[in-house]
């Protein structure tokens, strides 16, 4: 590819953040291939340039952006393939995809979750399923919500990969007028910790909805953090710098933001809702309820001590009131 050509990105995701990071992208020399589920939206976006359905706010540049709902199309001729949907839908999104598809291509996760029923990270899933080599998967972190992205609000991204071309030439992509995007190694260490976040922040949605106040939440939140620092340092064991904002930072606003659908989903659990009606309230995916069943199968092998992960798997899978499994964790913080 020549220098001045445009990178050729393949967006595949119909949400919120996917929306977003079209739009982040949009702000380079790109070319964009947007894939979504649905037909209608598509053609919505086609028609008026915005995504009717999220974001709905955000201009869509019919300059460098075609929608398409195909995925094997969507990835032709693309570099990069971006993959922005919850991770208990990516393996349906992609249906259709070989690995042949993949062959040559950098994939760039953007989702905070685990493959449920695998217990895995999605970048181990793209690599075991379709053979993408490490080097050239990444994943984007940090504190950075969709809304505020909508709002060209001053954003901070990082991007996470063993390969430091792939980390260091996501993060030029992603820099722009209101982003700033910088590389870091520890691949493994901001993916779990940005799944583990989003069970935090439904720990801390479930205490406001119970009536808690700010003081035990600051409690909840620092003692979050030293689970999280157990628990990768015992599964991938590295020098690292937890108050970094790809690990704190955004631990911090997906715990406090009104924007966190994870905070937002965990306070319709304290204030009574059952799981499935919490879901239908909020019409969108809180990563954070099928993160806690992957991470407590998953800590069976380790036995990490994790009262508050274990407190909300209780709550959401073993059915016990928040009240009482809040009353027990109290008691255990300090």
């Amino acid at each position: 590819m020549k220098p001045h050509e445009p990178t050729r990105l393949t967006v595949v995701g119909g949400g919120s953040w996917a929306t977003a990071l079209v739009k982040i992208f949009s702000e380079n020399n790109v070319s964009i291939r947007w894939w979504l589920r649905q037909q209608a939206d598509a053609d919505h976006i086609r028609k008026y340039h915005h995504n009717p359905s999220y974001l709905s706010d955000v201009q869509i540049n019919p300059r460098k952006v075609r929608v398409c709902t195909s995925i094997r199309d969507a990835f032709r001729n693309s570099d990069y393939i971006v993959l922005a949907v919850p991770a208990a839908f990516i393996a349906d999104a992609l249906t259709g995809a070989r690995s042949k598809d993949f062959e040559g291509k950098h994939v760039v996760s953007a989702i905070k979750g685990m493959i449920p029923e695998r217990n895995q990270l999605v970048t181990d899933w793209v690599e075991e399923v379709y053979g993408v080599p490490a080097e050239r998967i990444c994943v984007i972190a940090g504190p950075c919500h969709a809304e505020e992205v909508a709002l060209e609000k001053q954003s901070y991204l990082t991007i996470a990969s063993s390969g430091p071309d792939c980390a260091g030439t996501v993060a030029q992509l992603l820099t722009c007028r209101f982003v700033q995007a910088s590389p870091l190694d520890d691949i493994y260490g901001v993916e779990y910790s940005a799944v583990m976040k989003n069970i935090v922040a439904l720990a801390c949605g479930i205490t406001h909805g119970l009536g808690y106040g700010d003081n035990f939440q600051a409690v909840l939140v620092s003692n979050a953090m030293q689970e999280i620092r157990r628990f990768v340092d015992t599964i991938y064991p590295k020098l690292r710098d937890l108050s970094a904002s790809a690990y704190l930072g955004d631990l911090l606003v997906t715990a406090y933001s009104p924007f966190s659908r994870n905070r937002t989903f965990g306070s319709l659990i304290g204030r009574g809702y059952s799981v499935q009606s919490a879901q239908m309230e909020m019409n969108m995916i809180a990563e954070g309820y099928y993160a806690v069943k992957s991470i407590h199968e998953f800590n069976q092998q380790y036995q990490v001590p994790m009262p508050i992960i274990e407190a909300v798997y209780n709550i959401l899978y073993e059915k016990v009131s928040p009240g009482a499994a809040m009353n027990r964790l109290k008691m255990l913080l300090k």
